[in-house]
């Protein structure tokens, strides 16, 4: 797709208010946001190809910008990986400003995703200059998106929080409705996160009816997933909050969002856990703990784990056993830059009545939270 014909897609999007894919470029473009990513990568695959046959070094970086986010959306994160780069040599070796900076975004993105938060700082920064440069407002846009949400999995609101409500504005003025639910739904956990339920809730609900009226299936799961969150920790709404995550989890399951999915089962976790419902916990927490081992999800893995071993502590397991994971878990979200880590593991422990758990105090690597989408 070239920088015209993107200018052009955003305006009829706007004027349709319907969600579109930016990152489904050339032989691609025409793949709706809501495509299944088997058959997203599966039509990648078949178009990259027929680039390289032909030389096409251009479309060989479009086409290999689909694979790449498909692959990472499935959790193929070394397949995702390969098809990054790739494309960002083509583009390249053409000078293509535009497709290297969508190549470093998909990169940045999926270095997030594997917990590599300082790469995905950098990867992600590159991304934005280069659009700049080049003039691509939408891959300079979803590059500084980027940059804002690994700063709030982080916890650095503060940074952060500003950025967000900056892009919510350029989305809404450009009519994107896409990114317009990004960032409701990026302020949105900043709030619940602080305690602002009302506030969440709020902005959740927004981003559902948003993502609705532009048929943004997968932004429309995870705002599914903070309004449960929200009417199970404000409300202790359990059934409403069970029912929310059973469509989002349909949605997931269409679409084939194994992040998302994985997130689901995790939050169906947490939602049980508050209730005291601690067996169908631990199941929903072993259950993300395989998906998110699966894609090499480090942070999904920790905050997993984590909910499993306070699940299996409510269980009768042994106290001396629980204290020793919940030191192995300081060490591996202070490893992943979480900036709560400790006060995370200290506030399990009390709740918990076991402790005290070792290893409090080690600086994080760089400077916590859940994810929304990709």
């Amino acid at each position: 797709m070239t920088h015209v014909a993107q200018q052009e897609t955003l305006r009829e999007a706007a004027q349709q208010d319907k969600a579109f894919a930016p990152e489904y470029q050339g032989a691609l473009g025409s793949l709706s946001v809501n495509a299944s990513l088997t058959e997203v990568r599966a039509r990648g695959i078949e178009e990259l190809r027929a680039a390289e046959a032909a030389g096409d070094r251009r479309e060989m970086a479009r086409c290999g910008l689909a694979v790449a986010e498909a692959c990472r959306r499935l959790g193929h994160n070394e397949e995702a990986d390969r098809a990054w780069k790739a494309g960002y040599r083509a583009a390249r070796s053409v000078q293509d400003v535009g497709a290297m900076a969508w190549a470093l975004w998909s990169g940045g993105t999926l270095a997030r995703q594997r917990g590599a938060l300082p790469l995905a700082y950098r990867l992600l920064r590159l991304a934005a200059e280069l659009g700049e440069r080049g003039g691509d407002i939408v891959v300079r846009g979803y590059s500084l998106a980027g940059l804002a949400e690994t700063g709030r999995i982080q916890g650095d609101y503060q940074a952060v929080g500003e950025l967000h409500e900056q892009l919510l504005a350029e989305a809404r003025r450009r009519g994107e409705a896409r990114h317009t639910v990004w960032a409701l739904e990026g302020i949105a956990q900043m709030h619940r996160n602080t305690g602002a339920y009302d506030k969440a809730l709020d902005l959740f609900e927004e981003a559902a009816r948003t993502a609705d009226r532009a048929d943004d299936r997968r932004g429309h799961a995870w705002a599914l997933r903070g309004i449960a969150d929200v009417l199970s920790v404000r409300d202790g709404d359990t059934d409403r909050a069970l029912e929310l995550l059973s469509e989002a989890e349909r949605t997931c399951r269409d679409m084939r969002l194994s992040s998302a999915l994985a997130y689901n089962h995790k939050m169906r976790g947490n939602v049980l856990h508050r209730a005291g419902r601690y067996e169908e916990a631990r199941e929903n927490y072993a259950l993300a703990l395989s998906e998110f081992r699966a894609m090499d999800e480090a942070r999904g893995t920790a905050l997993a784990r984590l909910g499993l071993a306070k699940s299996l502590a409510r269980l009768g397991r042994d106290p001396a056993v629980t204290v020793t994971e919940l030191s192995s878990l300081r060490h591996a979200l202070g490893r992943l830059g979480l900036r709560h880590a400790d006060a995370m593991i200290d506030r399990a422990a009390a709740e918990l009545g076991v402790g005290p758990v070792p290893g409090a105090g080690a600086p994080p690597l760089s400077p916590a939270g859940e994810e929304t989408h990709g």
